[in-house]
């Protein structure tokens, strides 16, 4: 019987991972790992911030999904270059899948490429996939609690976006809780509340992306777990 071990797994996905981001850094192509629950809204955030980016960035999205092209047909309608990846059961985005979605894309054409990650607040939290940047979304619907439920996604993050903040009236959700949970374990991420639908806190978000995105050095960089340990 042969065993092996997860961490040389780990070890493998983050060498190919620096690969990834040394072809975007020279391509001078800023990518962002989008990830957060099944229905917390990453789509119809990624659609809101689309309309604010027009005219400034260049995107394209890798869509994540075990089955199904739905999210990556809405990104398709607004023009925006899109390849999806069915994991068929796998519940996160690797780097092998990311290297290998990203051969659709002509680099010279971006400036952003958003990797829109499989719905699941533990699985993606240990794999870098060769991005510059790691945001996790937490709709009011899932509760403060996740962050305690589920720290290392948010410890391995960049920044947090609160969605749907238009429902907190109809929830327990406490925003200052969350805030403290996540300055707990990230203390140098960005925290943003949005309602996506209705455009409310986009502008902002969009704007601060648009500062990271000409921020990042055009050479091999650390990985985002490296950052955050």
């Amino acid at each position: 019987m042969k065993i092996v071990a997860a961490t040389k797994i780990l070890k493998a996905n983050d060498q190919l991972a620096e690969e990834n981001r040394a072809r975007l850094n020279a391509a001078g192509v800023f990518a962002v790992n989008v990830v957060g629950s099944p229905g917390c809204g990453k789509t119809t955030l990624l659609e809101a911030l689309f309309g604010h980016w027009r005219g400034r960035l260049r995107p394209a999205v890798i869509e994540g999904d075990i089955a199904g092209s739905v999210d990556a047909e809405r990104i398709d309608a607004l023009g925006v270059p899109v390849v999806q990846i069915n994991t068929e059961g796998a519940c996160h985005l690797d780097a092998t899948m990311i290297a290998a979605a990203a051969e659709s894309f002509d680099y010279a054409a971006l400036d952003l490429l958003v990797i829109e990650n499989v719905g699941n607040l533990v699985c993606p939290a240990g794999f870098d996939l060769g991005e510059h940047l790691r945001l996790v979304v937490l709709s009011v619907t899932e509760g403060d609690d996740k962050l305690i439920k589920y720290p290392a996604i948010f410890q391995r993050s960049h920044a947090l976006v609160i969605t749907k903040v238009d429902l907190l009236p109809h929830t327990n959700f406490k925003l200052d809780q969350a805030a403290a949970g996540m300055r707990r374990l990230a203390p140098e991420a960005a925290i943003f509340q949005v309602c996506a639908l209705h455009g409310e806190g986009v502008a902002g978000l969009a704007d601060w992306l648009v500062l990271q995105a000409r921020a990042v050095p055009r050479s091999p960089s650390q990985s985002p777990r490296s950052q955050q340990s």
